[in-house]
């Protein structure tokens, strides 16, 4: 039998074992935390804290970790053990309101919070109203975090908020707050990286978020980011290529998951797209791209009344969405249903925008429904004018993405009756609006919202070109209002009702 002499010498050996073991974790935890790896500080803290329970120091970490991870939960245990262990002050508040506020408990987040002004309070504040759909007060309350200091994440959530309203210019200043007190952040090399890609500076792009993934190689936004962009720049096989990095690196992530169910759909894999949303088919919102590939899915995979009733409700919901409308097009189509196609499809074939997509299937459907208007459709197909036009239009779109709206306003007045097609009106107003002709803004918005008096989009530049102006702000409230009504889940349509004073 171990005399009492040795088992003492082995206890002391063991707890210095620990000892060094948790040191070890703890600075193993530190660095992931740097590195933001959220998931393994936590896991290598809580070993660390394994042998350490009070360590305060560790407690903190794990707390932080915990929020970055949106585990509200966690981060009330941790908070709570810190408390236990006797920690106090501003830090404790601020954490367990957040905490509060990731536990959707915004009555409690704001008790906590009490009157605090700081700018995490009024991030938090900012943050809790966005949850609720409450644009207008969120905008106030990161304002009044903005004045009243600087904080990064308030920062950030500002940045996202007005890059949502495509307010690119705002995010850009919102960013440079970013960058003076964190630039090096994951987050900082995101916003500049998505800011340049919105100003068409795709070569820029592509080199931030190509270093961002190199200095973050456990985070897969950057690669999804560097997806996206070659999606966008038509490189099919180079998003398929960061999407199978990405899955490798996160397959959980919800980021992720979307990436490789657009790649999926890309690919005109139908049943892939289907197995993949079909268990969160009850939840799927149908005006989203999730809805939407699903509907197509179904259309693909003969199930064609089922992704008609999926396509009339998101036509329904968002009228100005033309993907949905050439999609209920397809699945009027394929039931036969010729006269509703004809219904469905003739607000874009009607317009001086139609393509050879529209037209035929136009053409397609008036065949069906026996209609003479086919004729017209196929003229109009068959015309010189057409590519003309339609190169217009892509001239005014690649302006658009370059923010060239001098550029904008001259190609759409190339196309033969623009100044009579709504959609064009509503367009060349927004563009007249950024280069600061309030008068021209004004008359083509009121002119669009003239031609489609019940349309979200006519009812919203209506509205902002009055807000911009600064001219009859009740007017432009009230259109604002109508279109964020009549498409309630438009981001930017909500984020220009907050500017309104919503």
């Amino acid at each position: 039998m171990m005399n009492r002499s040795c088992l003492l010498f082995a206890l002391i050996a063991l707890s210095a074992c620990g000892q060094q073991d948790a040191a070890a974790r703890f600075a193993e935890a530190k660095a992931a935390f740097a590195a933001q790896d959220y998931a393994h500080a936590r896991s290598a803290v809580l070993a660390a804290l394994d042998a350490d329970r009070d360590n305060r120091a560790m407690l903190w970490l794990l707390a932080h970790a915990d929020l970055e991870l949106g585990d509200g939960e966690g981060a009330t245990a941790a908070l709570k053990r810190l408390a236990d262990a006797g920690a106090t002050g501003q830090d404790l508040t601020e954490l367990a309101a957040q905490a509060a506020l990731l536990r959707r408990k915004r009555t409690e987040m704001e008790t906590i919070l009490g009157t605090d002004q700081s700018p995490v309070a009024w991030r938090l504040r900012g943050e809790a109203a966005l949850a609720e759909k409450d644009g207008a007060t969120a905008l106030t309350d990161f304002q009044h975090g903005m004045a009243a200091g600087d904080d990064y994440q308030l920062a950030l959530d500002y940045a996202r908020f007005l890059f949502d309203d495509d307010d690119i210019d705002g995010a850009e200043r919102a960013l440079a707050v970013m960058r003076k007190l964190a630039p090096d952040r994951l987050d900082t090399r995101m916003v500049t990286g998505l800011i340049a890609q919105s100003r068409s500076h795709y070569d820029d792009a592509e080199q931030i978020f190509s270093d961002a993934a190199k200095r973050f190689p456990t985070r897969a936004d950057p690669l999804v980011a560097l997806a996206d962009l070659a999606d966008l720049r038509g490189h099919s096989d180079l998003t398929a290529r960061y999407a199978a990095q990405a899955v490798a690196l996160a397959p959980d992530d919800r980021l992720v998951a979307s990436l490789i169910l657009r790649v999926a759909a890309e690919k005109g894999d139908w049943a892939k797209v289907r197995d993949m949303l079909a268990p969160r088919e009850a939840t799927l919102d149908d005006r989203t791209f999730e809805g939407m590939a699903y509907g197509e899915a179904l259309l693909n995979l003969q199930h064609a009344e089922q992704a008609r009733a999926i396509f009339q409700k998101a036509l329904l919901l968002s009228p100005q969405n033309p993907y949905a409308r050439i999609m209920l097009t397809r699945c009027d189509l394929a039931v036969h249903d010729g006269a509703g196609a004809l219904k469905t499809i003739r607000p874009m074939a009607d317009s001086v925008l139609a393509g050879p997509r529209e037209l035929d299937l136009a053409i397609q459907a008036a065949g069906m429904a026996r209609d003479p208007v086919a004729k017209i459709y196929a003229q109009r197909r068959n015309s010189p004018q057409l590519a003309a036009s339609n190169a217009a239009a892509n001239q005014a779109l690649a302006a658009t993405a370059r923010r060239d709206w001098a550029g904008v306003l001259a190609a759409y007045a190339a196309i033969p009756g623009a100044d009579g097609d709504g959609e064009v009106l509503k367009r060349m107003a927004l563009a007249a609006s950024n280069l600061g002709q309030a008068d021209v803004a004004l008359r083509d918005a009121d002119r669009a919202l003239e031609l489609a008096p019940a349309n979200p989009d006519m009812l919203h530049i209506a509205g902002l070109v009055r807000l911009n102006a600064g001219r009859d702000r009740a007017m432009a409230h009230s259109l604002l209002k109508q279109a964020l009504e009549r498409d309630p889940a438009n981001l930017v349509f909500r984020a220009d009702y907050a500017r309104s004073g919503g």
